[in-house]
């Protein structure tokens, strides 16, 4: 009989293989800074749009709620494409409504101090913004979501500055961070540094998850599933309270 398996791990490989060379090409190949930075963004959420399931859609964007306030631009947005509408959309410039956003990420060239801070601070600009959640209808009736989640937030890069990478200079970034509510990151990877997942309790404080730089990619994928999975649906608009922002 023939052998029908498929080798999983095999086949991330290749991917997670692809991904470095693209993103190296770009590092390498474009002199532009600015040039170079969205060409990486680009390869990334490309990827994320191949590989996540339709429901989401990937695009860089601003996030506004219904009080008139407005995020910093996000690398990538992972929002509903379902039952969510775009509030505006001119020229690639994308406005999502903040009750539809399931996650952020911030793209980078390499992770380090500062551009973990400076992920955490775009993280911050979303999360402070005011998200309504109405009741909708389903086939078993009306229904509302009990709490709406909290927004994860990401990183992502080729590589790491800290040597050795993710080790106790990082820890004690993530520590500080913690004491800042909204103002973190949860998840992270560089592809040729290893990946992150962070856990965050109040009691005890973060407990920090990391992978080899072998399955880097497979397990930053496999993390913002398992994150995206446990959200379940995003909350539905209060439609009443975008009006008021039109008066």
């Amino acid at each position: 009989m023939p052998d029908n398996k498929v080798p999983l791990k095999k086949l991330f490989l290749h991917l997670q293989e692809q991904m470095v060379t693209k993103l190296n090409t770009n590092r390498n190949c474009i002199p532009h800074q600015g040039v170079k930075g969205d060409a990486s963004e680009e390869c990334w959420r490309r990827m994320l749009r191949d590989y996540l399931p339709k429901r989401y859609r990937v695009e860089k964007a601003f996030v506004v709620d219904s009080l008139d306030q407005c995020s910093d631009q996000i690398d990538i947005v992972i929002f509903d494409q379902q039952y969510c509408p775009f509030l505006f959309s001119q020229d690639n410039a994308y406005y999502v409504p903040a009750e539809s956003v399931y996650a952020v990420i911030e793209a980078k060239q390499e992770i380090n101090k500062e551009m973990i801070e400076y992920a955490a601070q775009k993280a911050a600009s979303v999360r402070r913004l005011k998200r309504t959640n109405a009741v909708f209808s389903t086939a078993s009736g009306p229904m509302k979501k009990d709490k709406i989640f909290d927004i994860p937030a990401g990183i992502v890069a080729l590589n790491c500055q800290w040597n050795p990478p993710f080790g106790t200079a990082f820890d004690r970034v993530v520590k500080e961070m913690a004491t800042r509510d909204s103002h973190r990151v949860d998840f992270g990877c560089a592809i040729q540094a290893g990946a992150f997942d962070i856990t965050h309790v109040a009691s005890n404080g973060p407990t920090i998850n990391k992978s080899h730089h072998e399955i880097s990619l497979v397990t930053f994928f496999w993390t913002l599933i398992a994150r995206l999975q446990a959200q379940g649906t995003a909350p539905a608009i209060e439609v009443p309270e975008y009006f008021k922002a039109l008066g």
